[in-house]
């Protein structure tokens, strides 16, 4: 193992003898203007020297590759958590805690900020992940990040050691106790695996917690980029004419206008005619591309506004929304300090408070708060498979982390959602499987997402985690007879998320 300088590219000496954890918190107080970068010697001669301005363009930047593509703590993790961060993307640079000792790095005075209980930790690939896991929530972004080595290809693999003891461990320390329990368990049903001694060692581990603040780091990126300040709003819209109207006004207001307005009105009565008689009778400081459709549904009518967007930023609006004035200006400031390409906001109803206040990576996407670059839109699009289901966000969200754009929370930037009445021409869909004898569970759209973004541990994790939560909801209590039934239902919802699926393509 190598370290480095990033602020010289000179090579930093150590004490080789002294538990590594240890050794880089001292070298992040003994050099604290440095980015420091770990290597594994056999990787030394390929540091990409030329992006790693680019890579940690911040100072709360922590990024690592695995050259061989895993880590040391193993898949079987989704079993524990089915957020995005477990189910790594390596072609492209990936929200993740999951961190490597391949190659890696996370500025000095970032380090220092965050005190730990753990730095004796021997094993420098467990210290980075653990490091990663209770910092991520707090506000480092931690990725990981192909572009750290050139001619990955023709490198040798290093092994990495996966160690089912290193997982035990790894989530005794990291969540709640019960989930060591449903760890093994799950080893148990799903791989016939009866995992007793790393179970058993895990007990005689507490879970970690380090003291970690950030909130006296400015944040400002390296990149100099111009930030062209247009942006078009696309509001979906339907039955909600007085609703619309406000959300207008509140845009109308705005410190920096948008410059197109999409409203795309959804009647699905053949012969109505449009009611927002506003759109025309008044004047707006922007211009509004209104669009009357009679096929309902959010995600057509998304998909439909966004193929009409010409400004370089796009904000994901809602028919029921209001907020101040500056909303756009504070985004545009986020972007100027944090140089990110997709921005959401606190997005709560009017009774609600908020509870969490960190800037940070976010596996919560929204599609009515959302402000990305409008560029990404040739990558990404609402899934129509989801439409009248739930699971549409989430979705799209999940298209713009796979194809290396992260999804970043600012709890200053705030839009109050009113979740207002629907309106008075909307009808119940019925879905493809009202009338099926054995009803689908979970919700035939939820397994849709499931199987298009969890790994084969992750989904069974889910599965597992469903079945024990269900149990307490329902009538039968004779533990076989309810895993039977329940394996009828989660049968029909695979079934009717695959007729999903083929229908969106059809």
């Amino acid at each position: 193992m190598a370290l480095y300088s990033a602020t010289s590219g000179n090579a930093i000496d150590f004490d080789a003898q002294k538990p590594i954890g240890i050794l880089l918190f001292e070298l992040a107080k003994n050099h604290p203007e440095s980015l420091l970068i770990w290597v594994h010697q056999d990787y030394k001669d390929h540091i990409n020297l030329d992006a790693i301005k680019s890579i940690f363009h911040h100072k709360l930047i922590m990024a690592s590759f695995p050259v061989s593509g895993k880590y040391i703590i193993p898949e079987q993790v989704g079993y524990v958590e089915q957020k995005p961060y477990t189910n790594v993307s390596h072609a492209v640079t990936y929200p993740t805690w999951l961190m490597s000792s391949d190659i890696g790095g996370i500025y000095a005075e970032t380090l220092q900020n965050i005190k730990c209980e753990h730095a004796k930790e021997k094993n420098f690939d467990y210290l980075l992940c653990s490091l990663a896991k209770q910092a991520m929530p707090k506000g480092l972004f931690c990725y990981s990040n192909p572009n750290l080595l050139l001619h990955k290809e023709a490198l040798k693999v290093k092994n990495t050691e996966v160690s089912t003891f290193q997982l035990f461990k790894f989530v005794k320390q990291h969540y709640k106790a019960v989930w060591i329990f449903n760890l093994l368990f799950c080893y148990l049903f799903f791989e016939k695996k009866l995992q007793l001694l790393p179970f058993f060692r895990s007990l005689f581990y507490k879970r970690l917690h380090a003291d970690i603040d950030f909130s006296f780091m400015e944040v400002s990126s390296n990149i100099e980029a111009h930030i062209q300040e247009n942006v078009d709003v696309i509001i979906p819209t339907l039955g909600r004419k007085a609703c619309l109207y406000d959300v207008l006004k509140d845009l109308s207001n705005q410190t920096i206008l948008p410059k197109n307005v999409i409203i795309v009105e959804q009647n699905p009565i053949k012969d109505a005619v449009s009611e927002l008689d506003y759109l025309s009778n008044q004047t707006w400081p922007f211009t509004i591309k209104h669009h009357f459709i009679h096929q309902t549904g959010a995600c057509n009518a998304r998909n439909l506004a966004l193929s009409k967007v010409t400004s370089e930023w796009v904000l994901l609006g809602d028919d029921d929304n209001r907020f101040d004035s500056d909303l756009i200006e504070k985004f545009f400031k986020r972007i100027k300090d944090f140089q990110c390409s997709v921005l959401t906001t606190v997005y709560l109803q009017p009774h609600e408070s908020a509870k969490y206040f960190f800037v940070s990576q976010t596996d919560i996407f929204g599609s009515g708060n959302t402000l990305l670059k409008s560029s990404l839109l040739e990558q990404v699009t609402f899934d129509t498979a989801f439409e009248f289901g739930y699971g549409e966000d989430s979705d799209f969200g999940m298209q713009l982390r796979k194809t290396g754009n992260d999804v970043i929370f600012f709890p200053d930037i705030k839009i109050i959602h009113l979740k207002a009445p629907i309106g008075g021409f909307r009808t119940k869909v019925k879905q493809l499987w009202e009338e099926d004898a054995i009803q689908p569970k979970p919700s035939p759209t939820i397994m849709l997402f499931a199987k298009k973004h969890y790994n084969a541990f992750q989904l069974s994790g889910y599965k597992y985690n469903l079945f024990v939560k269900f149990y307490k909801k329902q009538h039968i209590k004779n533990p076989y007879k309810y895993l039977k039934m329940m394996q009828m239902q989660w049968g029909r919802s695979v079934f009717w998320s695959e007729q999903l699926k083929g229908k969106q393509h059809a």
